[in-house]
């Protein structure tokens, strides 16, 4: 079974529209929403183990531009 995570995401003012754009081309990204509340996007992300999860979040997520802030939440 795949691991999946949800990443939290907080962006710079007026960069949510191009961070969402950004992330929806990454493997492994499932899905990409804006939302409300106190984060601006939401990603879903699958791969094999939780430590390509890592390696997607912290090699391919946080360097993208517009990115402030990130939580990732792991599905149990």
């Amino acid at each position: 079974m795949a691991a999946k995570a949800f990443v939290l995401i907080e962006t710079a003012v007026g960069k949510t529209k191009d961070v969402a754009t950004a992330l929806k081309q990454i493997k492994g990204v499932k899905s990409v929403d804006a939302v409300t509340g106190p984060y601006d996007v939401i990603a879903i992300i699958e791969a094999e183990t939780l430590n390509d999860i890592g390696d997607v979040v912290t090699g391919k997520i946080h360097p993208t531009t517009g990115i402030s802030r990130t939580v990732t939440c792991l599905a149990i």
